[in-house]
């Protein structure tokens, strides 16, 4: 997880950058005291369907009914960009129960401390989204309800984010502040640990209450891989059903040695492709199932590559772009920026043109790691020469060109002290994390509406 100083961390998704909570951690020890009914049906042929306002789960006395459960599946299934069938949605259901019930039991605690989230930390949170995805400011809203999700159900995630991330630095104190002898003790261990290998590992953790009874986890588990495999996102999906705290950042660990992982994990990343999106089959790990992909490899002291300063100009469609049908305003826009991409010869002049555009998206998005890139990415930038701008590139939402302003070659091994104290404070939100969901856990009283195996 990379959560610098405890601030709210944000996942940006392929559709919309919708941010949600983690929920338990590897090892939280879970112990419901649950009085569970009848398993709900899927109702026969000619009979009535379930209720809206039907209750699937009662926690600590406040009711999780049907229409949130089934938000939660429309918001998958947008930030995802893929179909979702009746069928796959019949089987993530009984994760997303487990996970709004994690949900609820963060909310009450985050009640029971007094802290309250500000409707200015909403707007701020909900901004920020829209100034992601190159939205015009205030039409978030209207995003969602044209695929049927209600803004609400984004707003109890963002309360829910913003409350958690408050409470873990309430839970931290003290601890929360990383010494300059913190940073020292581990550059130290760090220059001890030259020459070994390391992996950049992204995770999807689905946490197992019963061991003896793991099979409806693993069905959920081989499904979200049959959902990675058609081309989901891997951090949009760890962002909503991963149970790790590593989910407020899209599933990413960092960088880790073979000693920090659990050996069954290190057998399969030693042997997987790095950097092509290639996913894991599930892994049995103490807790439940663990899936990862490998998105860098190197060894600690020895990774020699590339920053690029950018600069890009995005002119906006105005409605989405169908290929079969291209309005006139598209048409101009391609006009535009191949005049734009002809025209343009220094960075200054990109900022310039990017603002003619009302800059919907950065001007500047700062230095990127050359070879962490996505390899379209890359290909386009590797061998573009300062100062000249790329071939327009033409997406649903409009056309994008790109200048790279400079270039400069730096060893990716080497940690700044901000990179540390990152690591050092991460260890200890997700030590906090851990600690704390399963108290929440253990004092909980949870009842059940709906069977699901193992709780």
């Amino acid at each position: 997880m990379r959560l610098r100083s405890l601030t709210l961390a944000c996942c940006s998704l392929t559709a919309l950058a919708l941010p949600v909570c983690a929920t338990a951690s590897h090892a939280a020890a879970t112990h419901h005291r649950t009085s569970a009914s009848k398993a709900a049906q899927a109702p026969a042929a000619g009979a009535q369907p379930e209720p809206d306002d039907m209750i699937v789960a009662v926690i600590n006395s406040i009711p999780l009914t049907k229409r949130d459960v089934d938000n939660r599946g429309k918001l998958f299934a947008l930030s995802t960009g893929l179909p979702v069938s009746d069928d796959l949605m019949a089987r993530l259901r009984p994760q997303i129960i487990r996970q709004m019930i994690d949900e609820k039991l963060r909310t009450q605690e985050i009640l029971s401390r007094h802290i309250n989230i500000a409707p200015e930390q909403i707007a701020a949170a909900i901004a920020n989204i829209e100034k992601r995805n190159g939205m015009p400011a205030g039409t978030l809203r209207n995003h969602l309800a044209q695929d049927g999700v209600s803004l609400t159900t984004l707003i109890d995630q963002l309360r829910v984010q913003i409350g958690w991330i408050q409470v873990l630095r309430q839970e931290l104190g003290p601890r929360s502040r990383v010494s300059a002898g913190d940073i020292a003790q581990r550059q130290a261990a760090l220059k001890r640990e030259e020459g070994r290998t390391e992996y950049e590992i992204s995770e999807i953790f689905v946490k197992v209450d019963d061991p003896r009874h793991a099979e409806e986890e693993l069905a959920f588990t081989n499904t979200v891989i049959e959902e990675l495999h058609k081309g989901a996102p891997f951090p949009i999906v760890a962002a909503q059903f991963s149970q790790s705290q590593t989910a407020l950042d899209g599933g990413s660990m960092g960088w880790v040695q073979e000693d920090e992982l659990d050996p069954s994990v290190v057998d399969i990343v030693r042997q997987m492709p790095v950097g092509i999106g290639a996913v894991s089959n599930p892994i049995t790990v103490p807790g439940g199932f663990l899936i990862v992909t490998l998105n860098g490899k190197r060894v600690v002291g020895k990774e020699i590559g590339h920053m690029v300063d950018i600069r890009q100009v995005f002119v906006a469609f105005d409605t989405p772009l169908d290929p079969q049908h291209i309005t006139p305003q598209q048409e101009a826009a391609l006009q535009k920026a191949v005049h734009i991409a002809q025209t343009t010869h220094s960075c200054p002049e990109m900022e310039a043109a990017n603002r003619n555009e009302g800059e919907k998206r950065p001007s500047n998005p700062g230095e990127l790691p050359l070879e962490r890139l996505n390899p379209q990415m890359q290909s386009v930038l590797a061998g573009l020469p300062n100062g000249q701008a790329s071939r327009p590139m033409v997406s649903r939402d409009g056309i994008d060109l790109l200048m790279v302003c400079s270039k400069t070659e730096k060893n990716f091994s080497n940690r700044s002290p901000s990179e540390i104290a990152d690591q050092l404070m991460n260890e200890r939100v997700e030590q906090a994390a851990r600690q704390l969901d399963s108290d929440l856990h253990r004092r909980a009283m949870i009842d059940l509406r709906v069977k699901l195996k193992g709780a």
